[in-house]
């Protein structure tokens, strides 16, 4: 492979800008932060400020790759926040009230209790969507509006502390000198690549985003893909709220998980990801899981102004997001390396069907083969 055509299939692949804005943003700390990428070892723990993102930032990559796969069918799941309060006040109520809070039984009894929770959301959020023809975005307000009362009515609109050493372990431990929560974004991220990308469910899960009603001309069973994605970002939630109530030993009904939706969107269209369905990336996923993480750290590395730190951040996020942008690439850079950056993403939609109609002519063919 000559060097020019390495250059190109460089500038084609879509995670591109993503991973390039992250190293920026690392590179970023470094003159407020000398020894920012210096990791060291204390007590048999690793430590250090990269250490740092990915375990602060392995809740928002939880509840990103869930999204993932809900934006993919060309929905949208506004829910996740509140499922994370849900999830972290029942874990937590239930620990609070044993007389031993460290016993193992207790302890997966309570996360056992929170991730059914978080599963029942999913499931209402996904039967609303398909079975009952709502808007996602309206069908998953609902219990982003009403999850967090639940939330706080499972606490008492109190903040439940509880001191529990199995449940720290979930987002506030360490096991092979590496915090916990690595661990458990490592088997959540890798089973769903295996899932999505070494079998049939990721070319489902896109047809049904690209057009559901050509899916379904095909025989594909769309409604129950969406039900089944709808669940699995919400047991992915409820995962991360684990993790959030774990990390702090307490269940904050209110602010737990507050915001963190849109940081998940945010995340998977950073990673290239369509908002209108799709075609996916989990690894994109997590690099715009990690970009956000990192900008929240340099934001308050940099000492920028807590009052202004979300409008500093919502620039940083247009920025990436016009760099990704063929058309923006094009007038800033030139015609030439827009088209040459864009010409990969845009070859490949066009090669799918259109339409449905063009959908349901191919149709009797498959039967007929």
């Amino acid at each position: 492979m000559t060097t020019s055509s390495r250059w190109q299939a460089l500038t084609q692949h879509h995670l591109l800008w993503p991973v390039a804005v992250l190293v920026f943003l690392l590179l970023v700390n470094v003159p407020f932060t000398p020894d920012f990428f210096s990791v060291r070892m204390t007590d048999g723990h690793l430590y250090g400020s990269l250490v740092s993102i990915v375990l602060f930032g392995s809740p928002l990559i939880l509840v990103a790759v869930g999204m993932t796969l809900v934006i993919a069918t060309g929905g949208i799941d506004l829910s996740v926040g509140a499922v994370v309060a849900i999830t972290g006040a029942l874990a937590c109520s239930y620990i609070s009230d044993q007389a031993d809070q460290s016993a193992l039984s207790g302890v997966l009894l309570a996360m056992g209790l929170g991730l059914l929770a978080a599963a029942v959301c999913g499931l209402w959020n996904g039967f609303l969507v398909a079975r009952m023809g709502i808007q996602p975005i309206i069908a998953t307000l609902m219990i982003m509006v009403a999850g967090r009362g639940v939330a706080q009515l499972i606490t008492n609109g109190q903040i439940i502390t509880i001191n529990s050493a199995p449940y720290k372990l979930i987002g506030g431990g360490y096991w092979l000198a590496l915090p916990f929560s690595i661990f458990v974004v490592a088997v959540v991220v890798a089973v769903t690549v295996a899932l999505t990308r070494r079998t049939a469910l990721g070319l489902l899960v896109e047809s049904v985003g690209g057009n559901a009603e050509a899916s379904r001309l095909v025989g594909i069973r769309s409604r129950r893909i969406k039900i089944m994605v709808y669940a699995f970002c919400a047991l992915c939630a409820g995962s991360a709220g684990l993790m959030i109530s774990s990390n702090t030993s307490a269940a904050d009904g209110n602010n737990a998980g507050l915001w963190i939706e849109l940081d998940a969107i945010l995340a998977v269209v950073i990673g290239g990801t369509s908002l209108l369905g799709g075609r996916f990336s989990i690894g994109g996923t997590v690099v715009g899981a990690l970009v956000i993480q990192t900008l929240t750290t340099t934001i308050y590395t940099i000492g920028v102004p807590p009052q202004t730190n979300l409008v500093f951040k919502a620039a940083v996020v247009i920025v990436v997001c016009l760099l990704q942008s063929p058309k923006f690439r094009a007038k800033a850079f030139g015609a030439e390396f827009g088209a040459r950056s864009g010409a990969k993403g845009r070859a490949k939609p066009a090669a799918a069907p259109a339409d449905t109609a063009a959908a349901a002519e191919a149709a009797p063919k498959m039967e007929v083969s």
